[in-house]
């Protein structure tokens, strides 16, 4: 029996017979015969179906056929331990603020802040690219989904961070930003960003 994960359960669940199959007894057939009744199947591919499905783990004979749950369950552990950064990345504390690429808060504490921050401007961001606003607008909008914070204060907490740097209307990672200009010399000694 091969592993059970994402891949091996769509190859499965690809084949029309075999989701149809499945559904019947998600829906409570417990025996071929009634899945090829439930699925409209021939009682030849039902009995087929059937045994795949079980072979695979994802239906369990005991003693009526049951969708295996627990197999599902831990594939969908381990689809989101693949997108979540995990404790041997070095900060097992992102988890709590970040599901992929997505922000579901940020942590008051600085310290834990500035490695969010840190890990948004990793997977985003190239180093020695040059963005304007849209551009970061539109690469951090993703990440602000349903989070509490948007994308215009994450872009704001990047530069404060100097995580990135702003002049002339350029944004770059870390602070080797072209000079600001005039107006933002005055904008930012007057305490307004």
């Amino acid at each position: 029996m091969t592993p059970l994960n994402g891949v091996t359960l769509a190859g499965l669940l690809a084949d029309e017979k075999r989701l149809r199959a499945l559904s019947a007894v998600a829906l409570g057939a417990g025996s071929a015969a009634e899945v090829a009744a439930t699925a409209g199947l021939s009682a030849k591919d039902a009995a087929a179906a059937v045994h795949r499905l079980t072979e695979a783990g994802l239906l369990v004979q005991d003693p009526a056929l049951r969708v295996a749950v627990e197999a599902l369950r831990a594939v969908a552990a381990l689809a989101r331990d693949a997108q979540e950064p995990s404790e041997q990345d070095g900060v097992p504390h992102l988890r709590a603020f970040v599901r992929g690429r997505r922000l579901l808060g940020l942590p008051s504490q600085a310290g834990r802040r500035w490695d969010v921050l840190a890990h948004v401007v990793q997977e985003t961001f190239s180093p020695g690219v040059d963005y304007d606003e849209a551009q970061v607008n539109a690469l951090l909008a993703p990440w602000c989904e349903d989070a509490e914070v948007d994308h215009a204060a994450l872009r704001r907490y990047l530069v404060e961070s100097g995580l990135m740097s702003r002049g002339s209307g350029v944004y770059r990672l870390g602070p080797d930003a072209p000079a600001p200009s005039e107006g933002e010399r005055l904008v930012r000694g007057i305490g307004l960003t």
